[in-house]
């Protein structure tokens, strides 16, 4: 088990993912740096002079790269982050990855190569990003479009998520694993929206749309073009079915089944979308 007396720092530290894992570490008596922009010291991803000072006494790193891995370049900045941190003496480096991009796959191949111990936890499409990301409020107004048909996906939990990073962080038996983690079912977008209206008590639709109209709307709502192209790879490439099966990673880490969207969807009722 990792020294509770040495600091754990948690990139993305106020997100969907580091939020929960940071509170989780907290609980666990571990002392815990959040990276954020708001941070103290800040971190930021376009700002390598921010890096040195976050990485000064770290032991172990949960790496989460903002936006997203799939962005091309995201290999050459989580090189430059991991050679820094192994420099400060960083020795335990936890990744998050997503299944089926190829830039992902490449960030794997630099932390699997930074001569510390490395877990890689390879998550798929998250619940929350209905309720915590850009879909809670087309949920709220009772409209879910995407450019999706009929393509299964796994969603996984953040919770489920955050318990795997904090195992790896914290214990020993994870180092030089790879954890490719999903919920236990596949769901269409269409399920998924059909399990939230269930959840709530109310008519929520789901609508199919082309990509361009998709497009056009991140448009006009000022979407800012590497978001959009991240959006349109996403829906075209990563979501075309290449990850419509499920996967053991939070049974191997954890020991247990992996939470299941229903659940999900009947906490953040009473919560996420009454707000």
């Amino acid at each position: 088990m990792a020294a509770r007396n040495e600091t754990t720092l948690v990139l993305g530290g106020t997100g969907r993912t580091g939020r929960r894992l940071a509170r989780r570490l907290w609980d666990r008596g571990a002392l815990v740096r959040v990276g954020s922009r708001s941070g103290t010291p800040p971190f930021d991803w376009d700002d390598p002079g921010t890096w040195t000072r976050v990485l000064k006494g770290v032991s172990s790193a949960y790496v989460l790269y903002y936006p997203d891995l799939a962005l091309r370049g995201a290999a050459t900045m989580i090189h430059a982050f991991t050679d820094l941190a192994v420099q400060s003496g960083v020795r335990r480096l936890v990744l998050l990855s997503r299944r089926g991009e190829d830039e992902a796959r490449l960030c794997e191949e630099v932390v699997q190569s930074s001569g510390v111990e490395w877990t890689i936890v390879r998550a798929a499409w998250l619940c929350q990003n209905f309720s915590e990301g850009f879909l809670r409020e087309p949920v709220r107004a009772g409209e879910v479009a995407l450019p999706m048909g009929n393509v299964g996906e796994p969603f996984v939990d953040a919770d489920d998520i955050a318990d795997v990073a904090a195992s790896a962080l914290m214990e020993e038996g994870h180092c030089g694993r790879t954890y490719e983690v999903t919920g236990p079912r596949l769901l269409t977008f269409a399920d998924a929206v059909a399990e939230i209206a269930r959840a709530m008590r109310r008519d929520i639709r789901f609508v199919p749309i082309p990509l361009g109209e998709f497009e056009a709307e991140m448009a006009r709502e000022r979407v800012s073009a590497d978001v959009v192209e991240l959006m349109t790879y996403l829906f075209t490439t990563v979501l075309d079915g290449r990850n419509a099966h499920l996967c053991d990673g939070v049974r191997r880490a954890l020991g247990r089944a992996p939470r299941d969207f229903a659940d999900y969807a009947r906490n953040a009722a009473t919560r996420a979308w009454r707000q």
